[in-house]
């Protein structure tokens, strides 16, 4: 496989919004002419929006955005901001009376930081479409990663920054990329070394100790969990899927999250992981699944090693 950049996938286009201030922003991924989607939700605490066209029993079988977004619950105004963009620009499901945007999405929890009362809106969710145009996403404090933290089990205090991770490979004629929000309620582990890269900050801030022990020792305390918290995901292909495939897929991935987030997919992560194919190539899908999974993988180490310190909180890169 070699590394490309994510816009090198012809039909999608990427595009974020932020507000740097308040801590929180959008991604929007776009297919003007429709992508086969599918979606995996694994989180016990997820918010989202029009899972329905990835349903087996839906009428349509694909999307025209997938929208990931801060802002908790509120967040998914942002999905507002791209219908409207979609509308004008006449793309959308074609009815008697003008088109219909499909529009998918899913929001992090990133109120704990910045400005609580400022979330991604109509306008936001908009221009984060309108920058789609130029389709030149970054990494980092950006889009749905601009208010992600992680290590989140004893509140505040002992988080770190996070951020969104991209990353992209090709194999023969097939291309898939990944763009992911990492805002973990768990640590983030180098699959290489089992070393944290991020997460959950000892008493005095100078270490990373494990979430995984520090709950075991919970397991009779009552408490309550820091509920906010979500790794949201979309893997983006020109691989030729159904709808049952693109689920499996989305599901497939879900082994990336396991082997990095520790622990993943509790009752305070909304962790969700969607897949958006333009339907080019004839592929193997188990063999798709495994370069979905080592995508995702490094798009998630990248979201964090790519943060920078903000908003008072620890990245990764101050334990380099």
């Amino acid at each position: 496989m070699k590394e490309i950049k994510i816009s090198e996938i012809e039909g999608i286009r990427i595009g974020h919004a932020e507000n740097r201030e308040a801590g929180t922003g959008c991604t929007a991924i776009i297919c003007d002419k429709g992508a086969k989607a599918g979606v995996d939700v694994r989180g016990g605490g997820s918010a989202t929006r029009e899972l329905g066209h990835m349903m087996q029993t839906s009428s349509t079988d694909y999307v025209n955005c997938v929208m990931l977004t801060g802002g908790s619950a509120f967040g998914l105004s942002a999905d507002d901001g791209a219908m409207k963009y979609l509308e004008e620009h006449n793309i959308g499901f074609p009815s008697s009376h003008g088109y219909v945007p499909i529009v998918s999405g899913a929001s992090l929890y990133d109120l704990c930081i910045g400005d609580s009362k400022v979330r991604p809106d109509i306008e936001m969710g908009y221009q984060a479409c309108v920058n789609s145009e130029i389709n030149d996403p970054k990494e980092g404090l950006y889009g749905a990663g601009m208010g992600a933290t992680v290590g989140k089990l004893l509140g505040d205090d002992y988080m770190m920054k996070s951020g969104q991770g991209i990353y992209a490979v090709q194999q023969d004629r097939v291309k898939l990329g990944v763009v992911a929000a990492v805002n973990a309620l768990g640590n983030i582990i180098d699959p290489e070394t089992g070393r944290p890269l991020a997460g959950l900050l000892n008493e005095d801030k100078t270490r990373i100790i494990s979430t995984n022990e520090a709950m075991k020792k919970m397991v009779e305390i009552k408490h309550d969990v820091y509920n906010i918290n979500t790794t949201l995901g979309c893997i983006v292909t020109n691989a030729k899927l159904n709808r049952g495939q693109a689920c499996k897929l989305a599901s497939i991935a879900h082994n990336a999250y396991a082997k990095i987030i520790h622990p993943v997919h509790t009752n305070a992560d909304g962790d969700t992981i969607f897949v958006m194919s333009t339907n080019e190539v004839e592929v193997y899908p188990d063999a798709l699944g495994v370069i979905a999974t080592e995508v995702m993988e490094k798009a998630i180490i990248r979201a964090v090693m790519s943060a920078e310190p903000a908003f008072g909180l620890k990245a990764a890169r101050d334990f380099l």
